[in-house]
């Protein structure tokens, strides 16, 4: 088996303690993105498809196609109001990111994640934090790109957790 060859990546950094708002939210934003790919780092397709503690179906392939879904819900979706379906779950499968088959590879898996955050970066840059969404959550609400941001870095945090328990069940890796 073949472990995950990674393009090289932007360093690990976290953002200067004296940074702005902005770069102190994008610098996290950007920490945490690379954290997850980190976590990924060095093992194969079936190693990165491989469930946390069964019965869950938490795996490391698993958190990457969800941030991909997730990084083009909040700033396709919601911040410009794009009309971009779901890529990996549908309403028959609201958990479909999470359902990885020996067909989902890091490859893909990683390509589209990238693409996704390519987007959001292109979306979001140039616009202030105080920019109103133009597309709205289920529940009708509005958000300003500040609030994306801080959901974003929580949604990656909370993530990387998991990512950190996962990557030790698979392989006894520790660490930051």
């Amino acid at each position: 088996m073949t472990t995950t060859e990674q393009p090289a990546q932007e360093p690990r950094t976290e953002p200067s303690t004296l940074a702005g708002e902005r770069e102190s939210l994008e610098g996290w934003l950007d920490y945490h993105r690379a954290t997850l790919a980190l976590k990924c780092q060095g093992l194969d397709d079936e190693q990165l498809r491989q469930a946390s503690a069964p019965p869950s179906e938490l795996t490391l392939l698993g958190l990457v196609r969800h941030m991909a879904d997730v990084e083009r819900h909040w700033f396709r979706r919601i911040l410009t109001g794009e009309d971009a379906a779901p890529l990996h779950w549908s309403d028959e499968d609201p958990d479909g990111d999470f359902h990885v088959t020996e067909d989902h590879t890091w490859d893909e898996a990683y390509a589209t994640w990238q693409e996704e955050i390519g987007h959001a970066r292109e979306r979001a840059g140039g616009r202030s934090l105080d920019e109103v969404s133009a597309g709205r959550s289920r529940s009708g609400e509005l958000f300003n790109l500040r609030w994306i941001y801080t959901h974003m870095i929580e949604e990656y945090a909370r993530h990387n957790g998991h990512a950190d328990l996962i990557r030790e069940r698979v392989d006894g890796a520790t660490g930051d």
